[in-house]
């Protein structure tokens, strides 16, 4: 298990190293800059600031100082945020994304997983085909169809939300619902053919031979093994939520990372564009080291191949 663990985490380091190399050299593909984008601003000026951030020093060499900066955890400031260094912008936008994230991840869960569960459980019924219908509507639903659809219903027919902003304690509703209702179509299907697999496999039917009762085969044997997908899935989701979905933060007029990486990108801020994309890639390899871990647990064929 030691092994495994470090394996992995070699791997993420490997990834978040390939991120921060990707990004960068797409960064210098990208015509202008902060630096150089700035008007009213003399050439000495100019060339001062590109000594400061060492914008003037050879490719090869920035990227040195760039994986320096992530190697020591000194990050560096932002171009378009003056004095204002990386992780505190990400540290000032982080908990509104992960507010939503989490809020969405659980919405997400508490619907998926029943209504995939149903399906299953009831095949070839008026519920399973309602679940099936209902899932596939939500993955083909993009966010910003859905997102306006849930601000127009809740925030300005029945008024009981904020349309937009991060005003209230309840501002978290409507983009969490948005996202939840997203995800949660993904987990119902994922739960969906995981059971309905599970349900037919041979010691299932042992189960039921030695007169176990059906909401023990189902919740006590069937659910452990059928979760075990849902848990891979859950990697990739819990970091895309808690970081937040760009569209859903920018419908919302959320302060979180999605609008400060799109005024990044906008503003040529190359430093902040790198930084979430390496803060997004480190929560991904976070996440899903904790899904490995959990399905070692749930799994034992994967412990011993760990």
């Amino acid at each position: 298990m030691i092994r495994f663990l470090v394996s992995r985490i070699i791997q993420g380091l490997v990834v978040i190293f390939a991120v921060i190399t990707i990004t960068f050299t797409l960064s210098k593909l990208v015509p202008g800059g902060a630096v150089r984008s700035e008007r009213n601003v003399t050439e000495e000026a100019r060339k001062a600031q590109e000594e400061y951030y060492g914008l003037n020093k050879p490719w090869i060499v920035q990227l040195g100082l760039q994986l320096k900066h992530y190697v020591t955890l000194d990050l560096p400031d932002s171009y378009h945020y003056k004095g204002r260094g990386v992780d505190e912008i990400i540290a000032s936008g982080f908990p509104v994304s992960a507010a939503v994230g989490v809020a969405a991840l659980l919405i997400a869960l508490a619907i998926g997983v029943p209504l995939g569960a149903l399906a299953a459980l009831r095949p070839n019924t008026l519920e399973d085909r309602a679940s099936t219908f209902a899932a596939t509507l939500g993955i083909c639903t993009p966010s910003m169809v859905l997102g306006p659809l849930i601000a127009m219903l809740f925030g300005l027919k029945l008024r009981w939300f904020n349309v937009a902003g991060w005003f209230d304690s309840s501002d978290w509703v409507l983009p969490a619902l948005t996202l939840g209702i997203i995800y949660s179509a993904y987990i119902a299907r994922l739960t969906r053919g995981s059971l309905r697999e599970t349900l037919a496999q041979e010691f299932i039917r042992t189960a039921r031979a030695k007169g176990s009762s059906e909401t023990s085969v189902v919740f006590l044997h069937a659910m452990k093994l059928a979760s075990l997908p849902v848990l891979n899935f859950l990697g990739p989701a819990a970091a895309g939520l808690l970081t937040g979905s760009f569209i859903v933060e920018t419908i919302f007029q959320l302060p979180g990372l999605g609008q400060f990486f799109i005024a990044a990108a906008t503003n040529g801020d190359h430093q902040l564009t790198i930084a979430i994309s390496t803060f997004y890639a480190a929560l991904i390899v976070g996440f899903n080291l904790v899904v490995d871990i959990l399905q070692a647990v749930l799994n034992p064929r994967i412990r011993l191949q760990a």
